[in-house]
C-alpha cells in the first residue's frame, strides 16, 4: 500500500519548522528572502488554523544563527523552541521526541539551508524512523539554485514528496464547504498567496459586494480623453 497517495490532511501529519533564523536566511540565494519569509509565515498560520502539531528547531542561535523569525514565533507563542548544535535536527534527541510524540508518521518540513538541514533531516528521518517527509520547496532555501534544486532531486529520488505552502495549505481546507477554516483560509490567502490574495479581494468588493474601506478625499471625475 502506497501511503504517499494519501492527501495530507490535519489529523494525518505533522509539520517542524527548521533553522528559520536570520544568519541562515542571509545564506538563501534559491529564492528572495522576503517572499521566502512571507510563504514561511504563510505555512505557519495555515498550520496553526488546522492544529497541526507543529515542531520549531534553531541551531546554534546565540553564536551564529540568531533567533527565530520573529513573525514566526509570533504565530506559536506556546511552542518550546528546539536548540542544538547539530547541523541536522534528527541528530538532536529532543527534535526526535518532540516528532515521536505528536505521533503521525507525515512530516511537512519547511527549512534553511535545503541542502543541509533539510537534506540531513529528510534522509535520515525516513531511514531512522520511516518517516513520511513532504518538503515544501518554497518555503525552504539553499545557498544557489542549484543547491537547492539538486538537493530537492536527491530527496525526491529518496522518496521525499516536494510540495509547495499553498498545495499543503488547501490540501488541508480540500473542501469550502469547510466554514471552520474557511475565514482563517481566506485571510491568510489575501495576505501571503500574492495573486490570489488580490483576486479573492477582488471577487469580495467587485462580485460579491463586499463592504468596501471608504476612500478618504474628493472622487475625481474621469480624465477626459484626447
Amino acid at each position: 500500500m502506497n501511503t504517499k497517495t494519501d492527501l495530507l490532511t490535519p489529523d494525518n501529519c505533522q509539520i517542524i519548522f527548521i533553522d528559520q533564523q536570520p544568519q541562515m536566511a542571509f545564506g538563501v540565494q534559491s529564492i528572495d528572502r522576503q517572499v521566502l519569509k512571507n510563504n514561511v509565515v504563510g505555512l505557519a498560520k495555515a498550520a496553526k488554523t488546522f492544529g497541526i502539531p507543529t515542531t520549531i528547531t534553531t541551531v546554534e542561535s546565540l553564536s551564529f544563527s540568531g533567533h527565530t523569525f520573529p513573525e514566526l514565533l509570533a504565530v506559536f507563542p506556546e511552542n518550546d523552541i528546539l536548540e542544538r548544535s547539530s547541523m541536522n535536527s534528527w541528530d538532536d534527541q529532543k527534535v526526535r521526541d518532540a516528532l515521536a510524540k505528536n505521533g503521525q508518521k507525515k512530516i511537512v518540513v519547511s527549512g534553511l539551508w535545503t541542502e543541509v538541514c533539510n537534506n540531513g533531516f529528510a534522509l535520515a528521518a525516513m531511514a531512522g524512523a520511516g518517516y513520511e517527509i513532504y518538503m515544501v520547496a518554497d518555503a525552504s532555501g539553499g545557498t544557489s539554485k542549484e543547491a537547492h534544486d539538486y538537493s530537492m532531486q536527491r530527496m525526491i529520488q529518496a522518496g521525499v514528496v516536494p510540495v509547495t505552502w499553498q498545495q499543503v495549505m488547501l490540501e488541508w481546507q480540500r473542501d469550502w464547504a469547510n466554514k471552520g477554516t474557511y475565514d482563517a483560509v481566506m485571510a491568510i490567502v489575501k495576505e501571503h498567496s500574492g495573486a490570489y490574495g488580490m483576486g479573492v479581494d477582488y471577487a469580495y468588493t467587485m462580485v460579491h459586494k463586499a463592504e468596501e474601506r471608504v476612500t478618504h478625499g474628493p472622487v475625481l471625475d474621469p480624465v477626459p480623453a484626447c
